[in-house]
């Protein structure tokens, strides 16, 4: 009788579906909130106050409503104002 033998590839398979998916969640949501996190920084930095503002609320609506095209309209306004 012949032992089966898998392949790399099929062992990394079964390694990467056993995964558990609410450890998947949480790793991927503290990687956004801490891009977010400096994102706004960087627009605090290099923005005023009023316009920062303005842009934090565009950024927040921009996920809330699944839109990223919202808050690059609202930056690229922000630029043309300089």
């Amino acid at each position: 009788m012949q032992k089966k033998t898998r392949s790399l590839l099929e062992e990394l398979e079964l390694v990467g579906n056993n995964r558990d998916i609410n450890y998947i969640i949480e790793s991927r949501a503290n990687n956004v909130i801490a891009s977010a996190i400096n994102l706004l920084e960087l627009i605090n930095k290099h923005y005023s106050n009023e316009k920062a503002e303005i842009l934090e609320k565009k950024l927040l609506n921009a996920i809330k409503n699944k839109d990223n095209a919202k808050f690059n309209r609202s930056l690229r306004k922000q630029d043309e104002n300089k």
